[in-house]
């Protein structure tokens, strides 16, 4: 998994989603992780893994 600071992210945006198309990136802001990026189909797979008919209305607020 990727890593980038905040600035490089900003900086090298593209270069960033490039990446998050193949595998997670790891955001960091004053040297924690605060974010992950992910590909829209590894995010759809992990949240229809998640939602199920008791918290399905949840979905809206992503």
């Amino acid at each position: 998994m990727k890593t980038f600071s905040a600035r490089e992210a900003k900086y090298n945006f593209g270069r960033l989603i490039d990446i998050a198309r193949a595998e997670p990136v790891v955001i960091e802001k004053h040297g924690r992780p605060v974010v992950v990026v992910v590909a829209v189909e590894e995010f759809e797979r992990l949240t229809r893994r998640t939602v199920s008919p008791s918290n399905k209305n949840d979905e809206d607020e992503l």
